[in-house]
Order: C-alpha cells, then sequence, then structure tokens
C-alpha cells in the first residue's frame, strides 16, 4: 500500500546538485556564469539522466495488444458472473493473478452486501374473449453459448415481492411527464398495471413515477423501435425478440444496509426489513419482460389511441393508453440476502509524490457474460496494466502512486466503489488526484467522453497522440472532433457508473471514458464474446484504443510535475450553468446576484492560478523553482483540492449523500446529469405549486451555490482572507 502522511515530504529530498567548493577570497568571480552554469547542469541531468516524461508516454502507445485485450476478454466471459455468484469470484481471482503477475502489490477487499436475486416469477395476460396467454419469461439462448443455462432468470433488483392482477396501462417510457400526461388525458393509473419501454430514463425512476401515480406494478420492456432496428443476433447486433433488459430499480447508492457509512466488518446495520422498506426501495412488485412480450401486451390494451410519439415502429400495432381490457396477473418474489463482494486493488507506488493518488476505475460483475459491460473495460484495464509493468522494465516509475481497482457489485447499486469510497474517505479526499473511470470500453465506433471541466484539456490534448483504431490516417481525437455528439464532453452528474462516489459524494476531479455510444444487447443474455467479437470489435482495436487513452491521461496525471488542470472550462461551465438558471426563474422573486458574483471571484482566482502556472512553465527549462519544492506543492494541491471545495457536508436537499452541488443527478433520471442539481430540483417544485415559500427554496439553493463557489475560489487563489 502507499506510504502513509508520515510519508518524506518532496522538501526533505537531498538537493539536487552538491554544494558548491569553496572559492578563494581573492576570487571575485561575476554570479552569472555560475547561475547559468548551475542551471544548466541541472537541465542537462534532468534532460539526460533520466527520461522525459513523453519518452514513457511513446512508449505506453506502442505497447498495445490487441491479443492480450482478446485473450482477458475471452477468459473473463466464459461464464454469467453476476455479483455475489461463485462465477464472479473466480473472475476476481482472475484479475488477482493477472495483476500480481506484474509484480505489483495486490490484494482483495471484500464487502459484506445486501444483493437481491428471483426467487420465483410469473406473468399471464388475459383479455375478455382470449385465452389466457402465460409469458415463459426465458431469453433464447444459441448453440454457441454452452453456459446460458448458468445465467440468472429475468427480474429487476430489489423489486418488492408480492402479487398483483389488474388492467393495464401503457405509460410510454414510463416518465413523469409520461405519467402527467395520462393524468391529463383522465386516465387513471391507481391499482392498475404500468407498462413501459424502456430508453430515456433509469429503470428504477420508471417503477417510482408509475409507484407515484398509484400503479401497483409495473411492467418494462424493451421496445423494437429503439433495440429491433435490424438484424437480430447472432445474424446482426440487435436485442433478439426474446431478449430482456435486466438490472437494478435501487434509488440509493452503494450497500442498502449501510447508507452513508461504509459497510465495513462489525459496522452498524439496517436490518434487511428496514433497508427494504427504505424510501429508496420502491415497494411495489415489477418485472422486465422482451419486445415480443411487450408486443402481445400492448395488442390487447384498449382506449384512446396514445400520441404519435408514444408509437412503436413501422410494423407495430397501434398504441394505446387503456386502462385495459388487458388484465396482467403479475407474480415476483426475490431473495434478498447478504453477500460477500471482492474489490480487488492494486498499487504502483509513486517515487517523489507517493502520497498523491491517480486511480483508475472498472467493475467486474455483470448480469449475464458482460462482454461490453463490462468486461470491456475489465480487458482494457488488464492490457493496460501489462503494459505499464514494460514500462518499470525500461526505468520507469510513477511521480506519483496509480492505484488500479477493479469493482465488484457496480450493477446493484455502485455497491463496490462507494464501500471503498466511504470506508477510505478522509484519505482519498486528502490524497487523490484524479479518479479515471472506464466501464463499458467498447460497446461500436466512435469515442466518447465525459469530465469534471478542469480535464477537458487533458482529454483533447491526449487523444491528439492516440491512433483512431478504425482509421490508422487519423488521430482519436480527430474521430472525435467528426463526431455529432452535443457537447463534446459530457458532464458527470449522473449515476451511471462508478466515478459516482469520486465525484458527487467526496469531489474528486474525474473522467468517463468509452467507445460506441450504446448498444441494443445491453444487460441481456446476448452481450457475449461472440457479439463482440462479431460487431462490438471484431480485431479488438478499440479495446487497445481505450487502454492507450485511459494509460495516457493517467501518465500525464501521475508523471508530469505541475498537475494538467485548466479550471478556465470550469469557469465557463458554471457561467453557463447560471445563464440556464437565469432564463428558467426569470420575472420570479429570484435574485441571481449572489451567484454572479461568486462566478467572478472564481473567474479572477482562475486568472491567479493561470499567471502563476505560466511564470512555472516560463521558467521550466532552468528549473530554479527545484529548489523549492513546496511551491510546486502548494500549487498542485491547491489544483486538486479546489473540486473538493464544491462539495458540502449536508449534500442536496433531500438527497444528502450527494455532496456536490454543482453537478449531480436528475432528481428524475437517475442516469441524467444536472449543473446545479438542488437548484434544479427547487426549480421544479416551485414551478409546481408556486407559492412564496417555494420560490424562496429555490433563493435559499442560489445561495448554497454561491457560497461553495467562494470556497472553490479562495483553494485556487491560494492563501486565506
Amino acid at each position: 500500500m502507499p506510504p502513509h502522511d508520515g510519508a518524506e515530504e518532496p522538501s526533505a529530498r537531498a538537493p539536487l546538485l552538491p554544494p558548491p567548493a569553496p572559492r578563494r577570497a581573492a576570487a571575485r568571480l561575476h554570479p552569472l556564469p555560475l547561475i547559468v552554469a548551475a542551471a544548466f547542469v541541472a537541465s542537462f541531468r534532468l534532460l539526460f539522466l533520466a527520461p522525459d516524461p513523453s519518452y514513457y508516454q511513446s512508449l505506453l502507445l506502442s505497447l498495445g495488444s490487441n491479443d492480450t485485450a482478446a485473450a482477458h476478454l475471452r477468459a473473463l466471459t466464459l461464464r454469467p458472473h453476476i455479483a455475489g455468484s461463485e462465477a464472479n469470484a473466480l473472475a476476481a481471482a482472475y484479475v488477482l493473478d493477472a495483476l500480481s503477475s506484474h509484480s505489483f502489490p495486490t490484494h482483495l477487499t471484500p464487502y459484506s452486501v445486501l444483493l437481491s436475486y428471483p426467487e420465483r416469477r410469473s406473468l399471464s395476460l388475459s383479455a375478455p374473449g382470449r385465452d389466457t396467454a402465460h409469458f415463459a419469461l426465458e431469453q433464447e439462448s444459441y448453440p454457441g453459448e454452452p453456459y446460458a443455462a448458468e445465467a440468472v432468470p429475468t427480474f429487476l433488483a430489489y423489486a418488492a415481492s408480492g402479487s398483483v392482477a389488474a388492467e393495464a396501462v401503457y405509460a410510454n417510457y414510463g416518465r413523469a411527464e409520461d405519467f402527467a400526461y395520462l393524468a391529463a388525458r383522465g386516465v387513471n393509473v391507481t391499482g392498475k398495471v404500468a407498462v413501459a419501454r424502456y430508453g430515456k430514463v433509469y429503470r428504477g425512476d420508471i417503477v417510482r413515477n408509475a409507484r407515484d401515480a398509484g400503479a401497483a406494478a409495473a411492467v418494462i420492456y424493451t421496445d423494437a423501435k429503439d433495440y429491433a432496428a435490424g438484424k437480430a443476433f447472432p445474424d446482426g447486433p440487435w436485442m433478439p425478440p426474446t431478449g430482456v433488459q435486466v438490472g437494478s430499480t435501487f434509488k440509493g447508492v452503494g450497500d442498502p444496509t449501510t447508507p452513508m457509512w461504509a459497510s465495513s466488518e462489525g459496522c452498524q446495520r439496517l436490518s434487511i426489513a428496514e433497508a427494504m422498506a427504505s424510501e429508496d426501495m420502491l415497494g411495489i412488485p415489477a418485472l422486465p419482460v422482451s419486445g415480443m412480450d411487450g408486443e402481445a401486451i400492448l395488442q390487447l390494451i384498449g382506449g384512446d389511441v396514445a400520441p404519435e410519439d408514444w408509437q412503436g415502429g413501422v410494423s407495430a400495432p397501434a398504441y394505446r393508453l387503456g386502462p385495459g381490457p388487458a388484465v396482467l396477473n403479475l407474480t415476483y418474489v426475490g431473495n434478498e440476502t447478504m453477500a460477500t463482494i471482492q474489490n480487488v486493488i492494486s498499487v504502483i507506488e509513486g517515487k517523489e509524490e507517493p502520497d498523491r493518488y491517480v486511480i483508475l476505475g472498472n467493475h467486474r460483475d455483470a448480469w449475464t457474460f458482460g462482454a461490453v459491460d463490462p468486461n470491456s473495460g475489465t480487458a482494457a484495464l488488464l492490457e493496460l496494466a501489462q503494459r505499464l509493468s514494460e514500462l518499470q522494465k525500461k526505468g520507469w516509475r510513477p511521480r506519483r502512486t496509480i492505484i488500479l481497482c477493479n469493482w465488484d457489485a457496480e450493477e446493484y447499486a455502485l455497491i463496490g466503489s462507494t464501500e471503498w469510497v466511504e470506508e477510505n474517505r478522509a484519505a482519498l479526499t486528502s490524497r487523490t488526484v484524479a479518479y479515471l473511470n472506464v466501464d463499458s470500453a467498447v460497446a461500436g465506433p466512435g469515442f466518447y467522453a465525459s469530465a469534471t471541466p478542469q480535464l477537458d484539456e487533458l482529454l483533447k490534448e491526449a487523444s491528439k497522440q492516440v491512433q483512431n483504431p478504425d482509421n490508422r490516417t487519423e488521430s482519436l481525437f480527430d474521430l472525435w472532433m467528426a463526431s455529432n455528439t452535443s457537447p463534446l464532453i459530457g458532464r458527470l452528474g449522473g449515476g451511471g457508473s462508478d466515478y459516482s462516489a469520486f465525484v458527487q459524494h467526496i469531489g474528486i476531479s474525474s473522467v468517463d471514458m468509452s467507445f460506441g455510444p450504446g448498444y441494443a444487447v445491453y444487460h441481456s443474455l446476448y452481450d457475449d464474446f461472440i457479439w463482440m467479437e462479431k460487431f462490438g470489435d471484431p480485431l479488438f482495436q478499440r479495446h487497445v484504443a481505450a487502454a492507450s487513452i485511459w494509460g495516457l491521461v493517467a501518465l500525464r496525471l501521475s508523471d508530469e510535475e505541475i498537475l494538467p488542470f485548466n479550471y478556465g472550462y470550469y469557469a465557463a461551465e458554471l457561467e453557463n450553468g447560471a445563464m440556464s438558471i437565469n432564463a428558467r426563474v426569470l420575472g420570479m422573486p429570484v435574485s441571481l446576484s449572489p451567484l454572479d458574483n461568486s462566478i467572478k471571484k472564481f473567474r479572477r482566482a482562475v486568472l491567479k492560478v493561470d499567471s502563476e502556472l505560466k511564470a512555472l512553465q516560463t521558467w521550466k527549462i532552468w528549473a530554479p523553482w527545484r529548489n523549492s519544492p513546496l511551491k510546486v506543492r502548494d500549487i498542485n494541491d491547491r489544483l486538486m483540492m479546489t473540486e473538493r471545495a464544491f462539495t458540502e457536508r449536508e449534500g442536496l436537499s433531500g438527497r444528502p449523500w450527494y455532496k456536490h452541488l454543482i453537478y449531480g443527478p436528475s432528481l428524475h433520471n437517475d442516469y441524467g446529469a444536472e449543473i446545479y442539481p438542488g437548484v434544479d430540483d427547487a426549480i421544479q417544485t416551485a414551478k409546481k405549486t408556486n407559492t412564496s415559500k417555494s420560490w424562496q427554496a429555490v433563493q435559499n439553493e442560489i445561495h448554497r451555490i454561491a457560497r461553495v463557489i467562494n470556497q472553490a475560489a479562495i483553494v485556487l487563489a491560494g492563501g486565506l482572507t
């Protein structure tokens, strides 16, 4: 493990040059030549006795191995490996052995957490004058997948156990606005089974919205319009008719029995009954079904014809709102049980600053085989680890400590990463430079990235050095710039992957990267090695490119003496967010002056630190500040700690785990990222109620974000008021 805070500080290092020999009193030499000579000797030693960081960056990029990535993915996806299973424990052992083989100190960190499995499920459909249809609730396997029978039956984790027989109501994508539309049309959802399709919001939000509208149960299906627009797997990349997207419905983060604290041995816990009764559990039975089953249900729903944008594809029947006459009889019995999960942690200790961490993370657990989600990322991590091992053999040691993390139970509620962050919170907040997340590394062509804004420039610069895996005459930057993605770099406010605890809970600068915008067989039986080999990345070049950009960003953050952060992008982001708020509260009793003033203060701090950085860079070739390493340490600490200042102990109103007041998930879509999420929540409430109290709540939230921006400005500028 990396040294503790008692590790030798940079100021305690031996001086770069030996003390000068004593001069005779009679020798009166002009001091300038001596200064120039000393600087020349220092520069010579730096340039010629130790390779420049760019040497190791180029070496890293030259060591990529398609075969290594493919071999790792094949091994990891041999069997379905849901969290808590024997197969996932074997996958953890595989990752442990692979990392240990490079002589990186590597260990397992286990946690006991609440997981959810299906015990019994059934669904039938009836209507007047029709025979009752009983759905098989099975995904058809194909001859090329011998271990398909080991996959857990289709289910929605943490759904409430129970039986419901009621009329069906069609609710489009299950968004809050979809249920509001049903209410406006006079469609009664109370006591009914809400039928919604995947595609716009987190499935847990679909079930919650159904519950809040009064539904007794929910069914979520994969509509052919969104998931079957071409040839179905194995002949094409699209979802087969019986394919089902499974997943979690839990609205919290981390182990449900230890909300807000780590699931450490002997810790305080809620009982399973208490955890299942929490507000983050949605309290109604729910099941996922295939597109084929969903269409069968929709054919028997009557009532008014749904709007055009609620309809299916060209071959689909006309979708109607209901309720009835279709009646669904749904039973779900879950098994909520304590299980052991295992994170794999591997450490490459830094030489000059071992107490500063650059953390790379990917999760291992999968609902089924997980070739895209998540083991394309695991394969890239292990391929990158091999490259880092080769760099070590060439004499490289990172300036700062690099930690490679392979998380468990991400699919349930980002559990492995969250428990580790909660357990190590104090150390991580004081020592972590950045967290670099890769979940589904490869799902197809195209490069996609999200980040906290101070890392935007670093991402762009690094992408210019990596080759486009699909066109060797271009860089990854060229591919990225040619995309139609807007915005080019997303933000990390959503709860979609393991960056959540790092950014939203403790305020660590972070990145998330992937190839491919999404894929049709997500969370289904068909996310396997064959799909990847045929459609996702036949030559495994994208896996190599993913490891290259991941590793290059890590090397720059770990090896460069001055951290490559640029807070100018953050200032622009804060200003754009303020303009958005202003447009939403125009004419309302709300003042944005506190926010505007805090952003101006932050902008001044950015200009100050930029001026200091330029001064350091101007003299870099002579390196005179090396005799005062505390100056470099100070500016790096300010760059590192500014992100922490955007957090507040109390967290978002009503959502206290989310401490970051600039970025957080949308209240109505856990996958959606919001800037100023607390203000967004308050505005939504105020527009519904339109009371003076609700608009005062908006003003309070504006003051809160102004305060954290002021704090960030003080940290970035350095010094005290």
